[in-house]
């Protein structure tokens, strides 16, 4: 097996088989060796399985899992006994994890660009096939909810802060990626085993609750959608997701990825202006504007109730109403 077929067949393990991009992204970041070992991380392994699997002696596999580790393509878990270390598993993950390693080259950061630009959209159709229910979820921001019922903590973005163990902030990797937004860059808040990982890999830095607050708040303002992981707990990161750099949203069908909050956005037309702010931050076009003395008209179908278009209307004519009932999310 060659140098360049290696890498395509880890690329296929990723789920992604046919891309030219990611073998050249892959090459910038682990050697053959490396790769070798990635393959044999799954199912996990312990360092001792590594070497039996790779006939790479047991001290060399020591330092390059920790190498492996700060590069974020390998990962390890401590539950009982020797730790045990698992590859990266999918083309979003290895994304992720990678674009933070501290050794990222401009050349290996634009590779990422063209692969998200070229190839991403196309992997987001096996993706789309392969849901059985939206990966992630919105959580709408809490100023103007009116509610029927006490707005649940899974869907309170404060709340999830309040009741975090350990809390991290970590740069955007999509806006890393790309930026061509201007939006604030160091606003991935990660919680609890994220915060771990981002403070133990050196990627992020440590933050108070105040301060996750006085980010999810900048946040708010600038247009950006705080998402989480589609489950009942919230144990991982809180992106806040700009419309032009974010992998989610360059998905074909990005109403498929993405369930819903159980609020949408409701205009009082009489006090709509027409200033059209609210247009340039909705960032699923489910806001227009029609006719010779123009006001917003939500269209349901399309509004998934982040509430980003409140926060800016200078008449408060947008507020954000509960129109379905709570989801039950797998834990």
């Amino acid at each position: 097996m060659n140098g360049l077929s290696l890498y395509q067949e880890f690329s296929k393990m990723l789920g992604a088989p046919d891309s030219k991009i990611l073998p050249r992204i892959l090459q910038k970041i682990a050697d053959e060796r490396e790769i070798r070992v990635l393959m044999a991380a799954f199912p996990p392994a312990t360092v001792s399985e590594l070497a039996g699997k790779t006939e790479i002696a047991r001290e060399v596999i020591q330092v390059m899992v920790e190498d492996l580790f700060q590069k974020g393509l390998i990962f390890f878990s401590k539950k009982e006994g020797e730790p045990r270390y698992y590859r990266v598993k999918t083309v979003p993950q290895f994304h992720d994890s990678s674009v933070l390693w501290k050794g990222a080259s401009a050349e290996f950061l634009r590779l990422w660009k063209e692969y998200t630009d070229k190839e991403w959209p196309d992997f987001g159709r096996v993706i789309e096939a392969f849901l059985s229910k939206p990966a992630i979820r919105v959580i709408p921001v809490g100023a103007t909810i009116e509610s029927k019922a006490k707005v649940l903590a899974m869907e309170d973005v404060r709340e999830i802060v309040q009741q975090a163990r350990n809390l991290a902030v970590a740069p955007c990797t999509c806006r890393v990626v790309d930026g061509k937004c201007g939006k604030p860059v160091e606003v991935c808040i990660q919680v609890n085993r994220a915060a771990d990982y981002a403070l133990q890999r050196g990627t992020g830095r440590a933050i108070s609750k105040e301060e996750a607050i006085r980010i999810l708040h900048t946040a708010e303002k600038e247009g950006l959608v705080h998402v989480v992981d589609n489950r009942q707990k919230v144990d991982h990161i809180i992106c806040n997701c700009c419309r032009d750099c974010c992998i989610n949203w360059r998905l074909p069908n990005r109403h498929k990825l993405v369930a819903p909050s159980r609020f949408q956005a409701v205009v009082n037309t009489e006090e709509c202006i027409g200033c059209q702010g609210c247009l340039d931050r909705c960032i699923f076009d489910a806001i227009r504007m029609e006719g010779d003395e123009p006001k917003a008209e939500i269209t349901p179908e399309k509004c998934v109730g982040c509430g980003v278009c409140t926060i800016t209307c200078p008449t408060e004519a947008i507020t954000m109403k509960e129109v379905r009932p709570p989801e039950v999310i797998p834990a």
